[in-house]
């Protein structure tokens, strides 16, 4: 096999390639989340969350191929087994039941979270550790898209009262967003 000859070295090479397989495993465990809240939900919300859900899903799986093709372009090999997601995912599955439609909300918001803070994180690894600049900008892409889902999951179970301006309504008194 040729050696890459990329301006990294291997051992930043393959620092870049297990942050990535971490992002990979946290992607894949998010999506199978998200695919059984989308099969399992009920109620009134059914309609708009088994559409949002389905949005989600298409482009996590779009994610999941993105990152296991950046592992494969820095010369490294993509974890795609469920036993190595669940050995180094962050991410948790919860399984014990099915929750009502705003637990469901709620757990795929902190799921988006936990993969921003850990993207975060990568992002400043990659870049500032390992030297790879450009998987650190593919990170941040990476990193908005998730930011994205999660203020939709968050708007949905964030119900507040808003005048036209933009500011809150709090017990009759008028305070701009962000106050």
């Amino acid at each position: 096999m040729r050696k890459l000859n990329i301006g990294l070295t291997e051992e930043q090479r393959q620092g870049v390639i297990n942050l990535l397989n971490q992002d990979l495993a946290d992607a894949y465990l998010l999506l199978v989340k998200t695919k059984k809240f989308h099969w399992d939900v009920v109620g009134p919300q059914f309609r708009s969350l088994h559409q949002l859900w389905e949005e989600h899903y298409t482009a996590l799986t779009e994610t999941i191929d993105s990152v296991a093709e950046r592992v494969r372009a820095l010369g490294g090999y993509p974890i795609g087994t469920m036993e190595g997601f669940l050995k180094v995912a962050t991410l948790k599955e919860q399984a014990e039941t099915v929750p009502l439609a705003t637990e469901m909300v709620s757990q795929l918001v902190n799921d988006h979270e936990q993969v921003i803070r850990n993207l975060r994180d990568h992002v400043d690894q990659c870049g500032d550790q390992f030297h790879d600049q450009g998987t650190a900008d593919f990170l941040t892409g990476l990193m908005e898209g998730h930011e994205e889902m999660a203020w939709m999951l968050r708007s949905f179970i964030e119900g507040e009262s808003l005048q036209s301006d933009g500011s809150q309504q709090s017990q009759g008194i008028k305070t701009p967003v962000g106050v």
